[in-house]
């Protein structure tokens, strides 16, 4: 995985929002003239019309649209929200939109809509990391990018009582396989499962990294669980270091996402000092006090890389996508 994915990611940005133009130019109406309104009408469905504006919202969701693939796209986009019209003007028959469930997600989606507006509002104050804070960046993390390794990791999650913990540490530390271990935990009879995955550094929870990349080829780490223990060997790993220039848009997109979410933090915390907040019910009985409440409303800040206090697991708690492939948000 090249660290240089967010960079590409910004150019098929820009060439998905030629491609939008392109669309936009073909579907208004070349040579036929009847008014601003009549060149926006891609389709009617009965009385109801879908403009080029709904073809291109849904176009601006579709990452690395090429130019050449524009018009495709836009007709096959045009097809499903005709079919799309066609489900909910027969809802509306059947007065499905008057469903109290339906009202309710319908509310849901237009506050969770709303309050994501006011992030984005927020975060256009966020002040764009200089050259020297990506230098310094580049310099603060060399594992992940001057000493960076792409590591071969193998994990246990093994269940177990606590008084069984000590034993399988000192076993660990006397096998000199991992085939070995898993005969142990056999014919001890616990109960454990085994994953095994290859992750560049960059995909690794930031809070694990470095711990990561002080092992050797063959070394194992131990964390004891509330139900047992997790053991993570390092089966081998291979040195792929990065250098600065190549770094530079993933760390840039890392940091302006790290200062959005706290500026958001920031205001949400204002707003709520400011506010009177009332906890009724059960819901009083050890009310969080209005500075330290989770702020639902921030959770949209956060959608490029995640922070490193965004990566809750260790990297010896799950070698899945929805653990170890967090890092910098890197894909």
């Amino acid at each position: 995985m090249n660290l240089s994915t967010k960079g590409r990611t910004l150019q098929r940005s820009a060439i998905t929002l030629v491609a939008l133009a392109a669309a936009v130019a073909m579907l208004a109406g070349c040579g036929d003239k009847k008014g601003d309104q009549a060149s926006q009408t891609a389709a009617k469905v009965n009385k109801e019309e879908i403009t080029v504006h709904q073809i291109n919202f849904v176009l601006q969701r579709q990452q690395g649209l090429k130019p050449e693939q524009a018009e495709a796209a836009s007709r096959q986009v045009l097809e499903r929200l005709i079919e799309q019209e066609l489900a909910v003007q027969k809802a509306q028959d059947l007065k499905l939109d008057r469903d109290p469930r339906v009202v309710q997600q319908i509310e849901a989606a237009k506050r969770e809509i709303i309050a994501r507006a006011y992030v984005e509002n927020v975060g256009k104050a966020i002040t764009p990391p200089s050259a020297e804070d990506i230098t310094k960046y580049y310099n603060d993390k060399p594992n992940l990018f001057k000493d960076r390794r792409i590591y071969s990791l193998q994990e246990l999650q093994i269940e177990a009582q606590p008084q069984q913990v000590q034993d399988i540490r000192a076993k660990l530390g006397a096998v000199k396989s991992v085939p070995e271990f898993v005969e142990y935990l056999k014919a001890s009879g616990l109960r454990f499962n085994g994953n095994q995955a290859v992750r560049a550094a960059e995909q690794l929870p930031l809070n694990s990294l470095d711990g990561i990349a002080r092992m050797k080829d063959g070394d194992s780490a131990f964390t004891q669980t509330p139900t047992g223990a997790t053991v993570l060997f390092l089966a081998g790993s291979r040195s792929q270091p990065v250098d600065e220039a190549h770094a530079k848009p993933a760390i840039e997109a890392f940091l302006k996402n790290q200062r959005g979410g706290e500026l958001v933090q920031k205001d949400m915390k204002a707003l709520r000092e400011a506010a009177k907040i009332e906890y009724v019910g059960k819901f009083a009985e050890g009310a969080p006090g209005a500075a330290s409440a989770p702020a639902t409303a921030a959770a949209p800040a956060v959608t490029a890389p995640a922070s490193a206090a965004e990566v809750a697991a260790p990297a010896a708690s799950g070698l899945d996508n929805s653990a170890i492939t967090k890092g910098m948000g890197l894909k």
